[in-house]
């Protein structure tokens, strides 16, 4: 029985591919032979064309093998996927532009997916840029905080234009396109710009971390919906578009996305750095954050080449690679080693050192 159609399936087909496989012995469950043959990856768009990339060196390589299918999900939604199940109805791979949650991990385990491996492929900045007519925008974290935050300093945002968040802005109309809720980009923008101009502004907001977590949550997380942010979806190159046509808006999405698209938008400084490949691998862009993959242990071996792939990631991710030549920002070099043994030693995360 033939299972799966050739080539990469296209966002909201992985139902597809749990329906079609029902009829397949499930060898990822012991069920034996004549299980799915192609590698099945869900998770962030942002590593998404990484593992892409992967997967056109792993096909080259394997004549014979089936074309992996990769969907680009977001993180968030890619996990509730990845958690659903152990055997060949359930994706193999998680890509992820964040931690696994201790909450996702928890899910995993009421549903039986076992060991987790966990990879991390290197790291990457979330970009904000601008049309190459746009007016050479210089941010803070305070700014974006001020402009895009529902409720700053615990009241609704009234801003209209950036001159109302801070006088030395153009008075041009908040507009910035960026990720969705279940994206990880989303999570990182939340995690390392917003909250960081939240708790540089308010006072309030560094007792609140203390004493009332959800509450620092919402106050400095929360992003308005009165059309200042627009929810692009998981698809960035549209961003890229907007933003070409639309000379006042500012985008947000992954720095490969910025680096491939050099020709028709500029990044936008924050804190007075832009974000290039050396001021994000060091640290000095505020936007910096790791990528991983997160693996199921108990489809190594049922899958056929599921190991071999991973070892090919391995390859690709050192400075000068064919990652980085895509756009991925090379990880330290204990950080690659590390990450190398963890795919050679088929070694599972601890959930303990999940955040919460």
């Amino acid at each position: 029985m033939r299972c799966l159609p050739s080539g990469r399936l296209l966002a909201g087909s992985l139902l597809t591919l749990a329906l079609c496989l029902a009829g397949c012995k499930d060898q990822a469950n012991g069920g034996g032979s004549g299980a799915r043959d192609q590698i099945a990856v869900v998770g962030s768009s942002t590593v998404y064309p990484f593992t892409t990339a992967v997967a056109e060196a792993f096909v080259a390589d394997n004549p014979d093998a089936r074309s992996p299918v990769i969907e680009s999900t977001g993180t968030g939604a890619g996990m509730k996927l990845f958690c659903a199940g152990i055997g060949a109805g359930h994706p193999d791979i998680e890509d992820a532009s964040r931690r696994m949650k201790r909450s996702e991990y928890a899910a995993c385990e009421a549903h039986g997916v076992g060991p987790v491996l966990e990879i991390q492929i290197g790291i990457d900045g979330i970009a904000f840029a601008e049309g190459k007519n746009g007016p050479g925008m210089r941010l803070t974290p305070a700014d974006l905080y001020r402009a895009l935050a529902a409720t700053p300093f615990g009241k609704p945002n009234r801003a209209k234009t950036w001159r109302d968040v801070n006088p030395a802005l153009p008075a041009t109309p908040i507009q910035v396109y960026g990720p969705p809720a279940t994206s990880g980009t989303r999570d990182a923008l939340a995690e390392l710009i917003l909250t960081r101009g939240c708790d540089a502004i308010d006072p309030r907001a560094r007792l609140l971390a203390r004493t009332k977590p959800d509450a620092h949550r919402a106050l400095c997380t929360r992003v308005r919906e009165d059309g200042a942010y627009v929810d692009a979806g998981e698809n960035d190159n549209l961003i890229v578009q907007k933003l070409s046509a639309n000379p006042d808006a500012i985008g947000v999405f992954g720095y490969s996305y910025l680096e491939h698209n050099a020709d028709t938008v500029n990044g936008v400084a924050i804190n007075s750095v832009l974000p290039t490949y050396d001021a994000i691998a060091n640290g000095r862009y505020p936007g910096s954050r790791p990528l991983y993959l997160y693996v199921k242990k108990g489809h190594l071996r049922a899958i056929p080449g599921l190991d071999t792939f991973l070892r090919l990631y391995a390859a690709a991710w050192g400075p000068g690679g064919p990652l980085v030549r895509r756009g991925l920002i090379a990880a330290p070099a204990a950080v690659r080693a590390a990450s190398a043994a963890v795919i050679a030693n088929e070694t599972p995360l601890n959930p303990a050192d999940l955040p919460s």
